[in-house]
């Protein structure tokens, strides 16, 4: 299962080569691998979602993924508080906020329904353009509810309207789980009123000790 929240980066926190006035940004992503995680939500700001200032998150996604001989489906949500920089050579944003997860296990003749759990989130996130061409990308998100982390890192060359490049992203949590990403990506391409990021390539996970393919798709919109 991916991590709630990272799969939005590119959901306007350095607001790409687009500027909008708007103070609502609807997001939804979608991580399709030997596990599946689908989130969707709302970027809210005081003035622009754009803009320097106080903003927030406000998400809830759903995921499954195989532990052994078990499977496991997992909610999440979160709403989270921040604040966002934009310096001349990128932007910055940091947020913390309550977090809630539930998970249901399932298989060998049973199903448990484990009890919610709330806690705490911490998310950064830093977008660096090194040149005009260039986008360097970087988020970090902790969750107090299942010990979990989840970071990428993502380097792009613009081509054709979008950046294109490599991204490398890691998730693990306290049941032992824990997830390696490794593929290439394309962000901040225009489809409609839709901005868009793409994602594809190898995904390693310690539970089932294989490979497989992952694909990835975010899609964002002011409102």
């Amino acid at each position: 299962m991916g991590c709630l929240g990272g799969l939005f980066a590119s959901a306007g926190v350095a607001g790409a080569e687009t500027t909008s006035p708007a103070s609502l940004l609807l997001f939804g992503s979608l991580e399709a691998s030997p596990s599946v995680f689908v989130s969707g939500g709302a970027k809210m700001a005081l003035d622009r979602v754009d803009g320097q200032g106080f903003v927030a998150l406000a998400n809830l996604g759903a995921g499954r993924r195989r532990e052994g001989a078990l499977t496991r489906d997992s909610f999440v949500g979160a709403v989270v508080f921040g604040y966002q920089w934009f310096p001349d050579w990128g932007a910055v944003a940091a947020y913390a906020g309550p977090e809630g997860t539930m998970d249901v296990l399932s298989g060998c003749g049973c199903v448990q329904a484990l009890p919610p759990r709330f806690g705490l989130r911490l998310h950064g996130e830093v977008w660096a353009r090194p040149s005009d061409d260039t986008l360097l990308t970087a988020t970090l998100i902790l969750g107090s509810t299942r010990m979990s982390a989840w970071g990428r890192l993502s380097w792009g060359y613009r081509f054709w309207g979008a950046y294109l490049g490599p991204e490398l992203a890691h998730y693990r949590d306290e049941t032992g789980y824990a997830k390696w990403n490794v593929g290439l990506h394309a962000t901040d391409f225009a489809l409609g009123r839709f901005s868009l990021r793409l994602a594809a390539g190898l995904q390693m996970a310690s539970a089932r000790r294989d490979t497989g393919v992952y694909v990835g798709l975010t899609a964002w919109t002011p409102w």
